[in-house]
């Protein structure tokens, strides 16, 4: 039993998810009564005054915060959060400039991880919308940017759009003005430039919206 509970205390762990007690069971190759037990035992370990809890809901387990602990996590992660999700962003708006109209889980083909949060935020900002429905299974939403991005980017069309870098370091600068508040307008490239795509685009089929 102490075995069982290692491995399933490492399981949980590295997941980060609720993870089903079946399936536990099935690829452990015990019981779900033996992986029942084996989590009331880990529960007893993590309670209480650790700053870890192990969470037994709707036939899953998962490890979670200790909720006393809720406002000292909030404002460590927000901060990490946010110098992540900056770059998030600048990089799913990158893609969606250059692919639009694109949907959520193309942008995550390219990026390799899961862009809701990026692009509830960049909608949030004005900075992309959604124009329709791409004519597949589920009809997944099609996004693209709007004429605000084209406003604050000092661009005529969307296919005005320059180098890559020079874009990127352009969506850099917007976001420092707007988390210090001040905004200032200045064009946003030299138009002289080559426009050529981004590494991480390349060999992409690339659908440019004007």
């Amino acid at each position: 039993m102490s075995q069982l509970c290692n491995v399933i205390e490492s399981i949980l762990f590295i997941s980060g998810n609720a993870v089903e007690i079946s399936l536990l069971a099935e690829k452990l190759e015990v019981s779900e009564k033996e992986v029942r037990n084996a989590a009331e035992i880990l529960k007893e370990r993590y309670s209480g005054d650790n700053g870890i809890h192990l969470l037994m809901f709707n036939k899953k387990l998962q490890f979670a915060s200790n909720p006393n602990n809720a406002k000292q996590v909030e404002a460590v992660l927000n901060s990490i959060r946010e110098r992540e999700l900056t770059n998030a962003m600048l990089e799913t708006l990158a893609i969606i400039a250059y692919k639009q109209p694109v949907t959520r889980l193309e942008i995550e083909e390219v990026r390799g991880v899961d862009c809701t949060y990026s692009v509830q935020n960049l909608t949030k900002l004005g900075m992309i919308e959604a124009v329709g429905r791409k004519e597949t299974i589920g009809k997944p939403i099609l996004f693209a940017t709007t004429d605000e991005f084209l406003k604050r980017f000092s661009l005529s069309q969307v296919s005005d759009l320059p180098d890559y870098e020079v874009f990127v370091q352009r969506l850099k600068d917007i976001f420092d003005e707007r988390a210090s508040g001040v905004v200032v307008e200045k064009p946003m490239f030299d138009n002289s430039q080559a426009e050529d795509l981004p590494e991480f685009l390349q060999g992409e089929n690339v659908q440019v919206v004007e």
